[in-house]
C-alpha cells in the first residue's frame, strides 16, 4: 500500500517503544547472536576435526589438506565473531540516510 495515499487520520502509528522494552529486544538480539555463533564454533570444531582425522588416518604423509578447509572456513567464523562482539550497531544518521535512499526509489 502506498503510504503517500493514505490521510493523516487514517495513518496508525505503532505503539511508541520505551526504553526498557527497546533495552530488552536488544539484549535479546545480542543472545541469539552469540547461541548462534556457539553452533558455528560446534559445527567449525567438530567438522574439522574429523577432516583432520581422516587425513591423519589416510594420508598422514601428504599435504595436509584439511588446511584448505580450515582456513577458508575459519575467515567466515571469523566475520562472525565480528558480527557478534565487534560490529557497531547502525547510527540514526546513517539509517535515515538509508531511509531516505529507499524513499527516492520508490
Amino acid at each position: 500500500m502506498d503510504d503517500r495515499n493514505i490521510s493523516a487520520e487514517e495513518r496508525t502509528e505503532p505503539p511508541a517503544i520505551t526504553s526498557e522494552e527497546e533495552l530488552r529486544l536488544a539484549a535479546v538480539k545480542r543472545l541469539k547472536k552469540r547461541r548462534d555463533l556457539a553452533g558455528h564454533v560446534l559445527v567449525y570444531v567438530l567438522v574439522n576435526g574429523a577432516l583432520v582425522g581422516i587425513w591423519a588416518i589416510l594420508t598422514p604423509d601428504s599435504f595436509f589438506w584439511p588446511l584448505i578447509v580450515l582456513l577458508l572456513w575459519g575467515i567466515g567464523l571469523v566475520m562472525n565473531v565480528w558480527d557478534v562482539y565487534l560490529a557497531a550497531e547502525p547510527s540514526e544518521a546513517s539509517i535515515a540516510r538509508q531511509m531516505d535512499r529507499l524513499r527516492k526509489r520508490t
